[in-house]
């Protein structure tokens, strides 16, 4: 499906009332059905007709992340702990601790509902017989270098990292011309002496550092199924801010204020939830904390479902008061631009000795600090764990295991992709693309091995 990033946002337009119904009581068929009648009438209005294509896609996608009926969640959960019951199945479903929707009628759980349950909830995690995550070498890790900021005022790593991306077998055309986009990592406040060591295939077009959205593109027709890869290294440098809201200006900025369709909007119930966490105070450092302590000690950490099948992000998040670090980091972001506080995306993975992973943080400014970041998911799993350094921490602070190379939310790669990406709105393992379709996050295997990694004195 051929598609621009600004058709995007017609996923604000609502769906006509029958395609609505049959969607949501997992009636995909019928849904298809009625979609294709109306696009084959020829009287829909244009941004009608944009919002119900967009549907289409949105509808083959669902099925592909809620895989488990009740009875299989149940029987995921009994192999792990024997003794859990149906009753508390239920009251899992009905305090909205398990993603699910329907399908024919009957309830389907997300594929990661059991990871997010023994991520979350440590009592489930115990009955699993797993470890508290605060005991984790990489929550230790945090911990260490939380205090390391707070005593040096920064701290800093030189990181080398291997990227690749394969195309399942299934899903390779041997001598078919396939484009390819991987990440790769761009300068930023917290990014210095980006280099970019070696590739392959050899021939690629690197993106310009200041792309939003920053990739290395490999275009060619390869005969056997090889990785794409590309080796980097560069200066993950964080200073550590110790925020006083005595200091902050009386005079802000206006940037990175505005609305971007369709997820960054100021919907009524995102402004009512701005006036009511920001009333009787008009600090921007205390109004963003605010916001800050919602999104960590309200809204709880999910594995979610692709992003594009969810028409509003921060909505969704306020709203099920639940998500993942990115779901997170745009409530956050919303809230803050609907105050008035500049605030932006930030996103990459998360590199550690003991792991590398894809993770989404926000970026907001207060004068006369300047750009400050705010990772709302470490800080919920800080406040869950009971650690008040972490939770404290990540409100103006990071921490240096990070490869930024996204700036932007919902932003074109250059060059860009001409069908419709697996993730419209954020690249972190990356995309690819025939011309006649892009391939799904099932068709492609991403991974990524640290080469090196040392501390940097200054």
């Amino acid at each position: 499906m051929e598609m621009t990033l600004d058709q995007m946002r017609y996923l604000e337009i609502p769906l006509p009332e029958d395609i609505e119904k049959a969607k949501w009581c997992g009636d995909f068929e019928r849904a298809h059905r009625l979609i294709r009648q109306r696009l084959a009438s020829g009287k829909l209005p244009f941004s009608v007709k944009k919002r119900l294509e967009l549907e289409e896609e949105i509808l083959l996608r669902l099925p592909q992340d809620y895989i488990y009926s009740e009875e299989e969640g149940l029987r995921i959960l009994r192999e792990h702990i024997p003794d859990f019951t149906w009753e508390e199945l239920r009251e899992l479903e009905d305090k909205s601790q398990i993603d699910w929707i329907y399908l024919q009628g009957k309830p389907y759980f997300c594929h990661s509902f059991y990871d997010t349950l023994v991520k979350v909830y440590p009592q489930i995690a115990q009955r699993a017989g797993l470890p508290p995550a605060e005991e984790s070498p990489e929550k230790k890790l945090l911990k260490e270098t939380a205090r390391e900021m707070e005593e040096k005022g920064f701290a800093a790593r030189h990181i080398r990292l291997r990227a690749s991306l394969k195309l399942a077998d299934s899903a390779f055309r041997p001598g078919e011309t396939v484009r390819v986009h991987l990440p790769i990592p761009a300068p930023a406040v917290n990014m210095k002496n980006i280099r970019i060591l070696s590739y392959s295939p050899e021939e690629a077009v690197i993106a310009p550092e200041t792309a939003g959205q920053r990739t290395i593109c490999f275009t060619c027709a390869p005969r056997e199924n090889r990785p794409f890869t590309v080796e980097y290294e560069y200066d993950s440098r964080v200073e550590y801010h110790p925020l006083d809201p005595e200091k902050v200006s009386p005079i802000q900025p206006e940037f990175d204020t505005q609305e971007q369709a369709p997820h960054i909007r100021f919907t009524p119930f995102l402004r009512e939830l701005c006036r009511e966490l920001s009333a009787g105070e008009t600090n921007p450092l205390k109004v963003a904390r605010r916001f800050y302590d919602y999104c960590t000690t309200v809204v709880t950490y999910s594995y979610m479902r692709e992003y594009f099948t969810i028409t509003q992000i921060p909505e969704y998040a306020g709203l099920n008061q639940k998500g993942d670090c990115g779901v997170q980091a745009l409530l956050f972001i919303t809230l803050c631009r609907c105050a008035g506080i500049p605030a932006r995306w930030q996103s990459g993975l998360f590199v550690t000795p003991y792991s590398q992973g894809c993770h989404d943080w926000a970026q907001f400014y207060v004068a006369p600090y300047g750009w400050l970041f705010a990772d709302c998911s470490f800080g919920g799993s800080g406040y869950r764990a009971g650690s008040t350094l972490l939770h404290e921490h990540y409100f103006g602070n990071l921490d240096p295991y990070r490869m930024a190379a996204n700036s932007q939310f919902q932003w074109e790669f250059d060059p860009p992709k001409a069908q419709l990406r697996s993730d419209p709105t954020d690249n972190q393992r990356g995309e690819a693309e025939y011309e006649d379709r892009g391939l799904s996050y099932q068709e492609l295997d991403a991974a990524w091995e640290l080469l090196e990694m040392t501390p940097l004195a200054e």
